[in-house]
């Protein structure tokens, strides 16, 4: 599949929950087939079969955290890379069958999840209904659609795919939640670096050597590599045996992050590349990428690589 785009996606279901919204976002998937999986390991099994092109799974949201299943599902088995990124508000409505009032619903369908992220809004607007658990924000709508509950909490696309009416929307009580999703294709050449990149890397570190991830951070800060995100997960070996999760600004064609890349290798026990791929910006989350400390650029390692190979050819003009 190198070079090719993909056609055939699969995303965490069921249907009508964010996962489907945010595929919805990525202009090839409007033009391929879209299969909901029942879980985030069913759906990268399904690319490494080759089953499917493409799996988009959630990676981290800003208020749970990260995904773990998706970590630990990327830092095994047969590699995967990341090839795009899709941030995607998480903006929960309450929906009903069409001819419900907001005064008559005393029951809600809702993920555990959804009714944590609503808490204030349902102690606020509907203090005497019952939040019942259901497995997804897909799950809650259909239930809703079926008259098993007065309401659901769900995505928007829930609410239109079943035919809901939206009492309420934006009741999330962080209205600038964002989750923060993956698309994971097999192994190929990485998309083109676009100057403000991403890329994505699994460390084992040496769990005999004194400052071993002290070491991993120095290869970064020394170069100036920006490092966005650090997350730690068991092995399951033993414990007290982790994987870190790297998420770094840069572009693995890049100079500095090139030689970073180098560097972790020595140092480290191993370390599994997760992909380079462009970021994608929302709000909260800057303008423009943090630019490198004087002497750190690309065009600075490129001028000093330069003046190295002209000592070594003897012309020290």
């Amino acid at each position: 599949m190198p070079g090719t785009p993909p056609t055939r996606f699969v995303y965490l279901g069921p249907e009508g929950t964010f996962a489907e919204q945010a595929l919805n976002s990525i202009p090839a998937a409007e033009r391929g087939s879209r299969t909901p999986a029942r879980s985030v390991p069913e759906a990268l099994e399904s690319v490494r079969a080759g089953e499917a092109d493409a799996a988009l799974v959630p990676l981290e949201n800003s208020i749970g955290g990260a995904v773990g299943v998706t970590l630990d599902e990327l830092a095994e088995g047969e590699p995967l890379v990341i090839t795009r990124e899709v941030v995607l508000p998480v903006e929960f409505v309450l929906a009903a069958r069409p001819g419900t009032a907001l005064p008559h619903v005393r029951s809600v369908a809702a993920h555990p999840q959804a009714s944590t992220q609503c808490r204030g809004w349902l102690r606020t607007h509907l203090p005497d209904a019952v939040v019942v658990d259901v497995l997804s924000n897909g799950a809650a709508a259909a239930g809703a659609a079926a008259d098993e509950y007065d309401a659901a909490i769900c995505a928007p696309i829930g609410a239109g795919r079943h035919r809901l009416d939206v009492l309420a929307d934006k009741i999330a009580d962080h209205p600038d939640a964002v989750t923060r999703f993956a698309l994971v294709s097999r192994p190929g050449p990485p998309p083109p670096p676009t100057g403000d990149d991403v890329t994505s890397l699994a460390v084992y570190i040496a769990h005999d050597r004194v400052g071993a991830l002290l070491s991993v951070l120095m290869e970064l800060a020394v170069r100036g590599v920006n490092m966005s995100r650090i997350e730690s997960r068991p092995t399951g070996e033993a414990l007290g045996r982790y994987v870190f999760f790297l998420d770094c600004a840069g572009h693995v064609a890049d100079v500095r992050l090139g030689e970073a890349l180098q560097g972790l290798r020595r140092v480290c026990a191993d370390v599994r590349f997760l992909g380079s791929y462009p970021r994608q910006r929302f709000p909260g989350a800057g303008d423009r990428p943090i630019p490198a400390p004087a002497g750190l650029s690309d065009a600075d390692y490129a001028d000093a690589a330069a003046w190295l190979a002209r000592l070594r050819a003897g012309d020290l003009n």
